[in-house]
């Protein structure tokens, strides 16, 4: 890692956990031993900073291209874990280094003990299942895991094609191609299930956390009998998985995809040989069923995935994990900037057009926007906009999440997040912001939620949500109002603002306005 990551790192962590790390230096002189960390796959030397001790790129498996990941033999010796590993290949050099040898854990921990027993908060990165990285600021573990309150463990897996090219159809002996992304994972949590306890964690205390596409992942984790047992709490945020990819349509795309590349499905040897780089590049070929760029998610393959995560009901292999579901205010403020294009020159005439794209679901724009006007007749059609967007693309899965669980009497709280952008207003509670605010990383290359107090009072309202969910299966705690279980007689939603609220079945009009029509899964 540069000096200058360590800097930025430190300086994080002095915004965002500087007196929980002072009271653990003082008191717990073990925080600062340097010792290597011996497991069941092996020993790690990592790092010590400002109080937490820190191991990142530990290897939890190896992987063979579109075949599931190996598990790995302990090595004999002490092995360094004192900077990140390699992230998936993906288009475009915001993460780096690149490399299909990607499968690679982080650690932080303040009480390093076996005898600590920490609940243990394990994060899966967003950026659908095409991109994105746990080494992005934003996800560092430091300042969350000063608080002492928890072990935090990040998680990179294999993504695009490389985690989810659908061949079984094409070739035997791809039968798992489909889902190798989301058995990275479970090999993860197995791996932390049986080591995690030398870092100071809980292995029967696991939530698994990810923001949009790691919510989703976790989600569709939620019915895969391979990942049973292995995580006890899950929470989301604006990331649901309703459906999967149905194999008939996964093939389409594996089609389009090896046409871009100019591979026969006959001599998928071809395939094997290519460098990594080359197949990124096949990533621009155009989706045959979406438009636009090739898409890539778990498919229904009948062998690691055999139901829909949450159609035509919640998997009731889940129901028994207490789970919490969020969305941010103003999610597609985030897609499309407020200065784009699209944006520019918005006006009644031509807001419907530009809205129908974006809804992602089978409605009439017009009337979708006639109806917005005569319910909000001050709106601008920048607010029409947003609005319709993210209720009509971005919200409504979390809806028929939380409603399926609720119809089966299982354990589930909705929140919204409606604190918004400090550094652009504009973009609102825009998808993605409250990052920052679970993991306290304020001052983070990325965040827009300011380090004032304000930011600081939604910060430490939604990490000690999360924390108290990660121990007790349940959010509440004493500094917030009483958040209850959502249920369809109210639809509870804990509004985390400056001040945290309750309201019941907030945008009630919006929720039933688009329930008027079904809901297709992008990408299914």
């Amino acid at each position: 890692m540069s000096d200058s990551l360590h800097t930025m790192i430190d300086r994080r962590a002095l915004i965002g956990g500087a007196a929980a790390s002072a009271t653990l230096i003082a008191g717990h002189a073990w925080a600062q031993s340097t010792a290597p960390i011996r497991t069941a796959a092996g020993a790690f030397q990592g790092t010590v900073e400002a109080g937490v001790r820190v191991f990142r790129g530990i290897r939890y498996g190896r992987t063979e291209r579109f075949r599931a990941p190996i598990p790995v033999p302990a090595p004999a010796d002490v092995q360094p874990a004192d900077a990140f590993g390699p992230v998936s290949p993906q288009s475009g050099n915001r993460y780096g280094p690149q490399s299909e040898d990607c499968l690679f854990l982080n650690i932080w921990t303040a009480d390093a003990r076996p005898a600590a027993r920490k609940p243990v908060m394990l994060y899966i990165h967003g950026g659908a299942y095409s991109g994105g990285s746990v080494t992005d600021p934003l996800n560092d573990g430091q300042a969350l895991a000063a608080r002492g309150d928890v072990v935090v463990v990040t998680v990179n897996h294999r993504l695009n094609a490389f985690g989810y090219l659908y061949l079984a159809r094409l070739d035997p002996r791809f039968a798992d191609s489909g889902n190798c992304g989301q058995l990275d994972l479970i090999l993860a949590l197995r791996w932390v299930r049986d080591n995690i306890a030398a870092f100071g964690g809980d292995p029967n205390k696991v939530m698994v956390f990810g923001q949009s596409g790691g919510g989703a992942k976790i989600a569709t984790m939620m019915g895969m009998p391979a990942a049973k047992g292995l995580f006890h709490r899950a929470a989301t945020m604006s990331g649901q998985q309703v459906t999967a990819s149905g194999p008939l349509n996964a093939t389409a795309r594996t089609r389009a995809y090896l046409g871009k590349l100019g591979v026969k499905e006959s001599d998928l040897g071809a395939l094997l040989a290519m460098p990594q780089e080359k197949l990124v590049e096949g990533l621009a070929a155009t989706d045959p069923v979406l438009g636009g760029g090739v898409y890539f998610g778990p498919v229904l393959d009948m062998k690691w995935l055999t139901r829909h995560p949450f159609w035509p009901d919640a998997n009731p292999q889940s129901l028994g994990i207490p789970m919490i579901l969020g969305n941010t205010h103003d999610e597609t403020r985030a897609f499309i900037a407020p200065d784009s294009a699209k944006m520019r020159d918005l006006g009644w005439d031509n807001v419907a057009e530009r809205i129908a794209p974006e809804l992602r679901i089978d409605i009439l724009p017009e009337w979708v926007v006639s109806e917005y006007r005569a319910k909000f007749p001050g709106w601008t059609p920048e607010q029409v906009f947003y609005d319709a967007t993210t209720a009509g693309r971005s919200w409504r899965g979390q809806v028929i999440e939380a409603e399926e669980r609720a119809k089966a009497g299982a354990s589930g709280w909705v929140y919204q997040l409606d604190f918004g952008s400090r550094t652009d207003p504009r973009r609102g509670a825009f998808h993605s912001l409250d990052i920052a605010l679970v993991f306290g990383t304020l001052g983070a290359e990325g965040s827009q939620t300011g380090t004032a107090a304000d930011a600081r009072a939604v910060s430490k309202a939604m990490q000690d949500s999360f924390v108290a969910f990660t121990k007790n299966g349940d959010p509440n705690h004493a500094a917030l109002p009483r958040w209850p279980l959502y249920r369809l007689d109210k639809r509870a939603t804990m509004v985390f603002d400056v001040r945290a609220r309750i309201e019941n079945d907030p945008r009630k009009w919006q929720r039933e306005l688009f329930a008027r029509v079904p809901y297709i899964q992008p990408g299914t």
